[in-house]
């Protein structure tokens, strides 16, 4: 069994700062990709950052030169950094990892998700 349990969302005013934590727990060989996606109200689901396992980053158009995102091999986390934080950017924060399980295959699984919200 995989877990993913997302911490550190909530309620930030317009230009403040959020560090978003996602750690998987359980049973796989190793962590390929890591992502972090959002969901807006009556929106689909879009990458915000995305890191591989060489290290390479990802960032959606919106939040580039806004977000950061890193990892914590060691403890299987993926962090992401967020600054200078508009109402647009107001979703359900959902991290996502892609694991070689213990069956060989690579299998992608979600967080629960966290509320981030950006208002006066």
């Amino acid at each position: 069994q995989v877990q993913l349990v997302e911490s550190g969302g909530g309620l930030v005013q317009p230009g403040g700062s959020l560090r978003l934590s996602c750690a998987a727990s359980g049973s796989f060989f190793s962590i390929y990709a890591m992502g972090w996606y959002r969901q807006g109200p009556g929106k689909q689901r879009d990458l915000v950052a995305s890191i591989a396992s060489s290290g390479s980053t990802n960032y959606g158009n919106s939040v580039k030169g806004r977000v950061t995102i890193s990892r914590d091999n060691a403890k299987n986390t993926v962090y992401l950094q967020m600054n200078n934080l508009q109402p647009e950017d107001t979703a359900v924060y959902y991290c996502n990892f892609q694991l070689r399980t213990t069956d060989w295959f690579i299998r992608g699984y979600w967080g629960q998700g966290t509320q981030v919200t950006v208002s006066s």
